[in-house]
């Protein structure tokens, strides 16, 4: 994505990047806006699945994993990671996708926690690993295709947290 030029973009879905830059004010405040979106259907549905009480937090994991693993989601993860870069590096248009990126995922999630009756304070740390290592498991198979590899480490992280 950071070699398409808004005019290839807004041509290949149908509309000018003259409405574009009106709605988005830049190609990166686009690919922000989409990659939160989806951050944040991600999100509602893993809480929500949560919320129902008919999943655990580790069965969460595994529900998060099986779908995060889906080769059909690799391009939208490359967007996020690729995003997620620029941002650290302080590019024009993306710095704001840090504003949230790790406080959308941990609030939720340790509240889920804190219901469940682990400690506040224990509560946040967890969620911040958790999403920690879904991110770095998620990182590697982008890299390296490693599905059984990325799949055991996400194993033995579930059996040492339900121990």
């Amino acid at each position: 994505m950071g070699d398409l030029s808004l005019r290839e973009l807004a041509r290949a879905i149908g509309t000018s990047h003259r409405m574009l830059i009106y709605h988005f004010g830049s190609k990166e405040q686009l690919l922000v806006s989409i990659v939160e979106e989806n951050e944040k259907a991600q999100r509602d549905s893993l809480l929500g699945a949560f919320a129902s009480g008919e999943t655990s937090a580790t069965e969460i994991l595994r529900l998060a994993w099986s779908k995060l693993a889906d080769p059909s989601m690799w391009p939208s993860e490359r967007l996020f990671f690729e995003l997620y870069g620029q941002a650290l590096q302080n590019r024009e248009g993306t710095t704001s996708f840090l504003g949230g990126i790790v406080s959308s995922w941990i609030e939720p999630a340790s509240e889920l926690m804190s219901e469940l009756g682990v400690a506040p304070d224990l509560a946040k740390a967890q969620a911040r690993l958790n999403l920690a290592v879904m991110r770095g498991l998620l990182l590697d198979l982008l890299a390296t295709h490693d599905t059984q590899g990325t799949r055991e480490a996400l194993e033995l992280f579930v059996a040492m947290l339900e121990r």
